[in-house]
């Protein structure tokens, strides 16, 4: 949902007030009813124990490195903002959202870690950014401009990284043009510009090469700089795959992702790291029936009994994030056993095939994630069904409740 601010009605993104709204949304409606009730819908636990286990085992892989941790699509898909509280005890933590809405829903929220945005710059929301102590990035030389005249207007501005493109030909200044910015941050030398950063575009593969030109990039821009006296305290490129592939201590900062969720990035590494997966992703059984073979189910019939059966109905959808897809030889976990889904998954809702098990309304079965009685990787629903764990984790909102558990 979009957030539209003042007169010239510039777009601030907040993703984390889609949830926020239903929120209290459900607030009001239990408000208005005069009654307290629990929404049967999807669950989301968030195992606090695990999550500062994975911190604690990335730290002691990076050793002596300031750690950024990005929070950004709504803590991909396991809530920023608890992820956020449960690891705001550790100051040095720096918290990387995407937009300013994101960023400012954590500050908003008491959490005083210092935080940065990787969104593009713009001039409308400058003033937030300084406010509230957001770190903002320049990616191009009117990010720059624009930064300079803010800081002449107010005798301040937020604290800045630079952004040079290495390789994935996004956001960033050309890789061959450092000495030229260099020489505006000298001419500018009141800027606040404490940060250098790129991003590998192949980190989290088996073929290294591109990083490997990358790096060489960056090394250049980093000579360049240093040549001209330009002197950086954060300096960081590597991500999770490129902490997994033996690239996260070539700079003083790592950026760390899916790595600190349990998740591996892609299926070309290999976990050389102690993680556990954070997050459980269940939804409640609301209806079950007893029905005889052939009966079909779902939209387009194209799951048919094979004998008489158990079908059970669990409210979760693929608006909630449960991906559609995965339908096809698709399967959740119930006390130990795992149970093939029934036919399409609907929007709202979908179908289990629980042959002769009985269980009982209201208990909960496993999507994705660990439990102390099952596993369902999500690496092994994304390589199936031909995605990534980034698309499958961000999909994860609207009706979501998401609960921590602390072991």
């Amino acid at each position: 949902m979009d957030l539209y601010c003042n007169s010239n009605c510039f777009n601030i993104y907040l993703i984390s007030f889609k949830w926020g709204i239903v929120k209290k949304e459900a607030s009001s409606i239990k408000k208005n009813l005069n009654q307290n009730f629990t929404v049967i819908g999807p669950k989301a636990y968030i195992d606090s124990s695990r999550l500062k286990n994975n911190i604690l085992s990335i730290k002691k892989s990076i050793g002596d490195r300031y750690l950024m941790l990005v929070i950004k699509a709504n803590g991909y898909g396991h809530s920023a903002l608890k992820i956020a509280n449960i690891l705001k005890s550790d100051n040095m933590l720096i918290f990387c959202t995407f937009s300013i809405g994101e960023a400012l829903i954590i500050r908003k929220n008491g959490i005083k870690n210092k935080i940065f945005i990787f969104s593009k710059l713009q001039e409308e929301w400058l003033h937030l950014a300084q406010k509230h102590n957001i770190w903002v990035n320049a990616s191009n030389l009117d990010d720059l401009v624009l930064l300079k005249r803010f800081f002449i207007k107010n005798n301040t501005c937020p604290k800045i990284h630079l952004k040079f493109d290495t390789g994935m030909t996004r956001l960033g200044f050309d890789w061959s043009d450092s000495q030229n910015v260099f020489d505006y941050i000298l001419q500018n030398s009141f800027l606040p510009v404490e940060g250098i950063y790129s991003h590998f575009a192949t980190a989290d593969e088996g073929d290294l090469s591109f990083v490997k030109t990358q790096m060489e990039r960056f090394n250049s821009i980093l000579r360049n700089g240093g040549e001209k006296g330009v002197q950086f305290k954060y300096i960081h490129c590597s991500n999770s795959g490129a902490i997994l592939n033996n690239y996260g201590k070539k700079f003083n900062t790592v950026r760390v992702g899916m790595l600190a969720y349990g998740i591996a990035p892609s299926d070309e590494v290999s976990m050389g790291i102690d993680v556990e997966p954070v997050m459980s992703f269940c939804g409640p059984i609301v209806n079950l029936r007893r029905v005889p073979k052939d009966t079909p189910i779902s939209y387009g019939g194209k799951y048919s009994t094979k004998k008489e059966t158990t079908i059970g109905v669990v409210q979760m959808g693929f608006a909630d994030g449960v991906p559609r897809a995965w339908y096809e030889n698709g399967y959740v976990a119930y006390n130990g056993k795992q149970y093939n889904i029934a036919g399409r998954i609907c929007m709202d809702q979908f179908m289990v095939d629980f042959g002769d098990t009985k269980p009982k309304l209201g208990d909960e079965v496993l999507v994705f994630g660990k439990t102390k009685s099952d596993f369902i990787p999500v690496e092994t629903i994304a390589k199936k069904i031909h995605t990534t764990t980034y698309v499958l984790l961000a999909a994860i909102n609207g009706r979501t409740e998401y609960i921590i558990k602390e072991n």
